[in-house]
């Protein structure tokens, strides 16, 4: 999968469960020694299912445990564990969730908190990321296991910003600067995503709004996106994306096409493009002048910001995404959390090795070693049709930025307990449609932040 996962769950999985007046599917299976459990990933990449396979054979052979792996596309989900849930037959545990969708899962009572805590206990809960347990726990409740994660990066030109004398892009204005002074000669200063109706948008500028420390609520769940904070986040991405980007709806794959060809000097995109841009996928690779002869070219000039800091950010802040693996209502424990922890440990280096570009280990090693995954994910081999580990490419010093980038990952409405919210947004996608209307000079920041106020205010009405 070239693109980051873009869809998030929760959004629909809501109306879903709620509509049809769904509630989980009772206590806990009295044969708590059943030697069987289903078992369903959100990876449906062929390789990806392939490689899961062979883990959980190799599960199966060293406990006796029975796995029916089912894996489910992240569209279908939503209604699929509704149905599920309707019938009485949820899976025993659930694979790549989420953090929206844990939230919504636990919304509609279909977790099973105390065996997801235990895991994390049993496997020692100081080998994990503080800040990953923290995002997957709720009210004291460890939700779900946090397994893996991504956060969204700034990519640079190296080249183009040491020739001009310009210093990394890490705060509101050195991007503002660098995207004025490189914006000329038929590239553009910076690429970024401007389409209304994508969620790829929403991530985007939540990654830049986080940074000048706009939140979409207060604790007390109050909407807060016509704070001075969020207006400044609209009027900053409306003028760098008016006066310095490509003229029209950017998206996912226009974005990276303009990287890839050299023809902008930022881009803002997940590590997913890691790979890509060192030319180890043949369906997605970079095309710029230089890259015909040098096909590492880009990759060897590109430079990589993780957090970032705007004028009003206390500190430096980057949009992530975490997947878990959480026990359900209703399971078999005793071997559902056996499954997970195989997962989190002896099969950990598998899990996170079928797209390490993406795929930055939130349990970092073990309570005798305690660098192990970290290790091990450094040594990952990256790509598709070819495969080299990412430090052949990148170096350390870039790989140390990204294995520490989920401690500081930080997230609008998960730690003020909006979870539901969260995911309701992600289906209507008022604060994009809000944003696009700055970009094409239609409004100004202070009126499209009042209106994504409004809007998200009343669907918080109709979640609540």
């Amino acid at each position: 999968m070239s693109a980051p996962p873009m869809r998030i769950l929760a959004a629909t999985l809501i109306m879903a469960v709620t509509g049809a007046g769904l509630l989980a599917c009772g206590d806990e299976d009295s044969d708590s020694d059943s030697r069987k459990i289903t078992v369903w990933s959100l990876e449906d990449v062929a390789d990806r299912v392939t490689a899961t396979k062979a883990i959980v054979a190799d599960f199966t052979a060293k406990t006796g445990v029975t796995v029916d792996l089912v894996t489910v596309n992240e569209d279908q989900f939503p209604s699929l564990i509704a149905s599920s849930a309707a019938a009485g037959e949820l899976p025993d545990v659930v694979g790549s969730v989420s953090l929206a969708g844990v939230r919504t899962l636990a919304g509609n009572e279909l977790l099973h908190p105390s065996a997801n805590g235990e895991v994390v206990e049993a496997l020692g809960r100081q080998t994990f990321s503080p800040r990953a347990l923290e995002l997957t726990a709720e009210d004291g409740r460890q939700l779900a296991v946090p397994s893996d994660g991504w956060g969204q990066l700034l990519v640079y030109r190296k080249d183009l910003f040491d020739a001009a004398g310009l210093p990394a892009p890490d705060t509101y204005e050195r991007i503002a600067a660098a995207a004025a002074r490189l914006n000329t000669g038929g590239v553009a200063g910076i690429t970024a995503a401007t389409a209304p109706g994508d969620v790829f948008t929403q991530q985007t500028f939540e990654h830049l709004a986080l940074a000048n420390n706009c939140q979409l609520t207060d604790d007390s769940g109050a909407v807060r996106l016509d704070s001075p904070e969020c207006v400044e986040a609209f009027r900053f991405y409306g003028d760098l994306m008016r006066t310095s980007s490509v003229k029209g709806a950017q998206d996912v794959d226009t974005t990276r096409a303009t990287y890839f060809a050299g023809k902008a000097a930022m881009l803002i995109w997940s590590p997913f493009i890691l790979d890509e841009l060192a030319g180890l996928r043949n369906d997605a690779r970079p095309t710029c002048p230089q890259c015909q002869s040098d096909p590492a070219f880009l990759a060897r000039n590109s430079g990589f910001v993780t957090a970032i800091k705007g004028p009003n950010g206390a500190a430096p802040a980057q949009y992530g995404e975490i997947s878990s693996w959480a026990v359900l209502d209703g399971a078999a424990a005793d071997p559902a959390r056996s499954f997970v922890e195989h997962m989190l440990d002896e099969a950990y280096p598998r899990w996170f090795g079928m797209s390490p570009e993406g795929r930055f280990p939130v349990r970092k090693g073990t309570t005798a070693e305690p660098e192990k995954f970290l290790t091990a994910w450094n040594a990952s081999q990256a790509g598709v049709d070819a495969k080299k580990p990412l430090a052949e490419v990148y170096g350390e010093e870039v790989l140390a930025g990204l294995r520490r980038s989920p401690d500081t990952f930080q997230r609008w409405g998960l730690t003020q307990g909006q979870g539901k919210l969260v995911g309701a947004i992600l289906g209507e996608l008022p604060v994009p449609k809000a944003l696009n209307d700055v970009v094409a000079g239609r409004t100004d920041a202070a009126a499209a932040a009042g209106r994504a106020k409004k809007d998200v205010a009343a669907i918080k009405a109709g979640v609540n």
